[in-house]
């Protein structure tokens, strides 16, 4: 009350304050009822696009072709998924947890005419289901790429390829790797359960 009484008499003395304290007090009454933009869970890395001929690169050391299923995880703006959607008319999965991320990567979707063909889930990417995946794409920090490992291996069909940029696996050594742009991709693939 006190505070109000404060504002009150400053706005009395002074007109300007009064339009100032009026308009502070709106925003401040706005963004507390706003609801927050905030993903529900943040993210373990920062977004980082891939440079378009990384993307590129990391499609063709994959061998995506005609009937495969892409899933990227850690989408993005979804850039990856929306270039093998295009490029090869597959369906493409992308998996991130930023609300943000996940808008932009929906309309650029759009903006490229796959959206008939590109999916984007806001999911957690070690909980999410990604079993139908023929290629698997990365761009995430070497410590993220070791703890997905376990799952990559249980989850997917023998055969399946993974790509990822910039980060290997740890002790699973890449079966190919190259340098693009200054870039390293590596690729991998499941192999046959024992």
């Amino acid at each position: 009350m006190r505070a109000f009484l404060v504002v009150a008499a400053l706005a009395a003395a002074v007109p300007s304050f009064a339009t100032f304290a009026f308009e502070r007090s709106v925003t401040e009454l706005l963004y507390a009822q706003a609801p927050a933009r905030r993903p529900a869970q943040t993210p373990d890395v920062i977004y980082v696009p891939t440079p378009h001929e990384v993307v590129d690169d990391m499609l063709r050391l994959a061998n995506v072709r005609k009937g495969d299923v892409l899933y990227d995880l850690g989408s993005g703006d979804g850039r990856i998924a929306i270039a093998a959607a295009k490029k090869f008319g597959i369906k493409a999965v992308g998996i991130d947890i930023d609300p943000d991320r996940l808008k932009e990567a929906t309309e650029n979707a759009k903006k490229a005419g796959v959206s008939n063909l590109v999916e984007f889930r806001n999911e957690d990417l070690f909980k999410a289901d990604f079993k139908e995946a023929t290629v698997v794409t990365l761009y995430l920090l070497p410590d993220l790429n070791v703890k997905l490992r376990p799952r990559l291996w249980e989850d997917l069909k023998a055969g399946t390829r993974i790509v990822s940029h910039q980060f290997d696996m740890g002790t699973w050594k890449p079966e190919k790797r190259l340098e693009s742009n200054g870039r390293t991709v590596y690729f991998w693939t499941i192999p046959a359960k024992k």
